[in-house]
């Protein structure tokens, strides 16, 4: 029986936003076999818990939101966006779970973000490189990514090829400091943009990619080996209290 994954919906309050970007995860997730478990960020924490308590994964997607700055200590500047409070409570709920039972984690974009706050680190407000990081969802090839060598995304990488791949890029914050345990596990190599970071434990499956791999996973194969490597973990997971 196929493994289930909990995605919490984008945005509150944005319905435009969440009918155009979530069946795309909805879609990666069934591509790689597993069963996606929407979770609606007006349901109460009872039913959702419940919900929790019948899913393998947590995949936390991309949004059109920030997060709040005052979350790591740090005033809002002009160019931060706004934030989404429903967005957040729920993503902690669903931090909260997956942390206390080792449950897999895949966080995307936004979802990344708030990951790294939710781990204590902090975010870069507005990014101003030389590297376009928001040119559009529908560049597939964005920039380079450089991959950590020894990282988990590096094993997912061809063997004996290069430590790197091309990815799309759709955002304009970034990993500042990263959380606690949270390693660097890719960069942008033109300007040291953090663009993945992973959980330093070789037991829990937690992995923050700062780009859409659930866009491209129709072309390319770095994004179908992340989602197929979420959803081994979310296979393998045993509930510790059993």
């Amino acid at each position: 029986m196929p493994v289930s994954i909990a995605i919490p919906e984008p945005t509150s309050s944005d319905a435009e936003y969440n009918q155009r970007t979530l069946p795309q995860y909805v879609s990666a997730v069934e591509a790689a076999g597993a069963t996606p478990v929407v979770i609606s960020l007006h349901d109460v924490r009872e039913r959702v818990a419940k919900v929790l308590a019948g899913v393998q994964g947590i995949l936390l997607p991309g949004s059109g939101f920030d997060v709040d700055p005052r979350r790591y200590g740090e005033d809002k500047i002009q160019e931060c966006g706004e934030a989404d409070p429903g967005r957040a409570a729920m993503d902690e709920f669903l931090l909260q779970d997956a942390f206390n039972l080792q449950k897999p984690i895949l966080a995307i974009c936004h979802g990344t973000q708030t990951l790294n706050v939710w781990r204590k680190g902090s975010l870069i407000q507005d990014l101003r490189t030389p590297v376009n990081h928001s040119p559009g969802r529908t560049v597939v090839e964005a920039h380079k990514a450089k991959i950590t060598e020894g990282s988990r995304l590096s094993k997912l990488l061809p063997a004996g090829g290069p430590n790197e791949a091309s990815v799309n890029s759709s955002h304009h914050q970034a990993v500042k400091v990263p959380g606690r345990d949270l390693l660097v596990a890719a960069v942008s190599p033109e300007d040291g943009v953090v663009e993945a970071v992973e959980l330093d434990s070789a037991d829990h499956f937690v992995m923050g990619v700062q780009w859409h791999p659930e866009r491209t996973y129709g072309q390319q194969l770095l994004s179908r080996a992340i989602f197929a490597s979420f959803i081994e973990a979310a296979e393998a997971w045993r509930d510790p209290g059993r």
